[in-house]
């Protein structure tokens, strides 16, 4: 009976809520698609890829791609923290960030002692602190303007920073305490990212083959009329459209490339409806759905070929260099979906595609865009003695190499206004591309006379 007794007062065990996970070799209960090993190289690899991406304002001047990189980097960070890996996974893992630092707040509240031995808590000193800040600002600005000498006192005990640099280094503070907060929650509360969208009703056979057989007659004729151009040239395309050879890859460029976007949605809708029940379905899928792809991959290379014509006619500039690169990330998803659809399986499209849009930027970053359009158009110049001389005095001080060739005055030109926006890099801003444009200007400087019009 004592024992009896005793096990009656005992409190029960803590009911472990249930929940969907496996249990590992070792007895350790994990969810479903948790990391494991694949899973943390993965989410190494996003870690690496930030850290690249916050880089590149190190080393390039260019601040309209390190724009681009930090927004990049701002997804890697989010899924380097939370991973997924289906689309609706990584969907959410993209808007997390936000949400985690506000979700945050009371998560860490509740870390906080509630109570000092001397019974105070952290709140009433928080309390505390506040009001005397605020008492302090408004006696203090009281009594500086009731007392000249004392104003002066102050104002030398205070240190020099203006209040807009003040608020600055504040909102810095926030920023970065909330960005810490949230990937510390994210990291201590990991959520469930196997989001997966329901069952898709599949279609009838006709239903989606006729569609899609249609579209793959309609690119093969436009593949036909590519490849005439191709081997016609110019002749051909004066003779049957009445355009230059610039005017004629002008104009069709940027349909080309809402094409092959649009492609892309249509080959993704197909995979997800398309019937493969039988032998014929899965047959039908990768003879149609392939032959899409393949085609599409004739319609990228043609808009390259077009941007490449434009711009041999008109000159190098940023927009059409990341619009090629953009092109080429497009051919390789297509390469990528034409494998998916021979094995008729692509769970691993999605993080690929992401990858292989991180490793585009930063290829473009190792291409180093603004000295290559100035090579281009450098180089350019010395063929046909043409040359926009206003638009590469917009470049960055990652153009002054390749701007440095120019022979006076348009060297002169070109740089002035790069040399006298060039800023005086610190400690904290330290840049590689800077650095060596002031290392080339300083050993030949930039003459004062300019006898082209200042634009």
């Amino acid at each position: 009976m004592p024992a009896a007794a005793a096990a009656a007062k005992a409190p029960a065990a803590p009911r472990v809520p249930e929940e969907s996970s496996t249990t590992t070799g070792a007895g350790r209960a994990v969810r479903p698609g948790a990391t494991g090993a694949s899973g943390r190289a993965v989410r190494l690899a996003w870690t690496a890829a930030t850290v690249a991406l916050v880089g590149v304002g190190t080393v390039r001047a260019a601040g309209w791609l390190f724009v681009l990189c930090v927004l990049a980097a701002v997804g890697t960070a989010s899924l380097a923290v939370s991973g997924g890996r289906t689309p609706l996974g990584l969907l959410t893992a993209g808007v997390l960030p936000p949400v985690a630092a506000v979700r945050a707040l009371p998560w860490a509240a509740r870390g906080l002692p509630r109570q000092r031995p001397d019974g105070t808590s952290v709140g009433r000193i928080l309390v505390s602190v506040g009001v005397s800040a605020a008492l302090l600002l408004l006696f203090g600005l009281l009594f500086t303007s009731a007392d000249a000498v004392f104003a002066d006192l102050v104002a030398g005990a205070l240190p020099d920073a203006a209040p807009p640099n003040v608020f600055g280094w504040v909102f810095r503070l926030l920023l970065v305490g909330a960005v810490l907060l949230g990937g510390a929650y994210l990291l201590a509360a990991p959520p469930d990212l196997e989001l997966r969208a329901g069952p898709a009703r599949t279609v009838g056979r006709l239903e989606w083959a006729l569609p899609l057989a249609l579209l793959d007659v309609l690119f093969g004729a436009f593949v036909l009329v590519q490849l005439a151009v191709l081997f016609g040239g110019s002749g051909h395309v004066l003779r049957t459209a009445g355009l230059t050879y610039a005017e004629y890859a002008r104009g069709g460029f940027w349909q080309l490339l809402t094409v092959s976007a649009l492609t892309l949605l249509v080959i993704a809708g197909a995979l997800r409806w398309a019937p493969r029940r039988t032998g014929t379905d899965r047959v039908l899928i990768r003879v149609l759905i392939g032959g899409l792809t393949v085609l599409s991959l004739v319609v990228v290379a043609s808009a390259l070929y077009r941007m490449w014509v434009y711009t041999d006619a008109y000159g190098a500039t940023r927009l059409r260099l990341v619009v090629a690169t953009a092109e080429l990330w497009l051919g390789l998803l297509f390469v990528l979906v034409g494998v998916a659809t021979i094995r008729l399986r692509g769970d691993w499209l999605p993080r690929l595609a992401l990858g292989t849009a991180v490793v585009a930027l930063l290829g473009l970053a190792v291409v180093n865009p603004d000295r290559s359009v100035a090579d281009w158009n450098v180089d350019r110049y010395r063929r046909t003695e043409r040359l926009d001389v206003a638009y590469l005095s917009q470049l960055s001080a990652d153009a002054v190499p390749a701007l440095d060739r120019l022979p006076e005055p348009m060297r002169s030109c070109a740089l002035r206004d790069i040399a006298g926006q060039l800023p005086a890099d610190g400690w904290r801003s330290g840049n590689l591309g800077r650095a060596r444009a002031r290392a080339l200007l300083r050993s030949d400087p930039v003459t004062a006379d300019c006898p082209l019009p200042r634009w």
